[in-house]
């Protein structure tokens, strides 16, 4: 039986491949065409196997072109928040640590990259006080749990609250001092990070 309808079914196969944007290693799989010199077919083959072989390299190369301009994979993303804490009120304490752990469980399931924030400033320095935090307890937990979030106190307000009350303002452990809270919010935001005010 002659081979010449199954060279035409493999060409059309390897056309409508290239024009779905299959992978290379498909469109090669296509020009592996049956050889058979003693068939009355054997140049039609030769000629077959030469246009397979051009759309192959075709293929390719609009494959290497493709992978060249295409996006960074959504995966490799890191998202980043900013979740300001000003008030010296513990429900909105909460709140934003609420936020935080839910954000960032949100983001492992999903398989993605995630950091957070917290910066207080003003009467939200309380937060980070360790003598007058009402969560004090939650960010220890949250530091060993969940190290995607970070803590940030204002030094102005530290300052602030020292020469008002004549003495050291202590903050916790799990808290890094920036110099201003504010301009931290700033310089992330200029970076690309989300802001929220719970």
């Amino acid at each position: 039986m002659s081979k010449f309808p199954q060279i035409i079914i493999a060409m059309i196969a390897t056309v409508i491949s290239l024009m779905v944007g299959l992978s290379s290693s498909v469109a090669q799989e296509a020009r592996v065409l049956p050889t058979q010199t003693s068939s009355p077919a054997a140049s039609t083959h030769s000629t077959a196997r030469t246009h397979a072989n051009s759309l192959a390299r075709v293929a390719t190369q609009k494959k290497s072109e493709l992978a060249r301009i295409a996006p960074p994979s959504a995966a490799k993303k890191e998202h980043r928040l900013i979740l300001q804490v000003n008030t010296n009120d513990s429900a909105s304490m909460n709140l934003a640590l609420n936020n935080a752990l839910n954000v960032t469980q949100y983001y492992k399931e999903v398989g993605e990259a995630v950091k957070v924030e917290v910066i207080t400033f003003g009467p939200g320095l309380h937060m980070l006080r360790d003598d007058t935090s009402p969560v004090k307890a939650r960010i220890e937990e949250m530091a060993l749990s969940t190290p995607e979030v970070s803590f940030k106190a204002c030094g102005n307000t530290q300052e602030k609250m020292q020469k008002a009350e004549n003495k050291d303002i202590p903050i916790v452990p799990q808290a890094q001092v920036v110099r201003s809270g504010v301009v931290r919010v700033m310089q992330l935001q200029e970076q690309g990070w989300t802001y929220v005010k719970p």
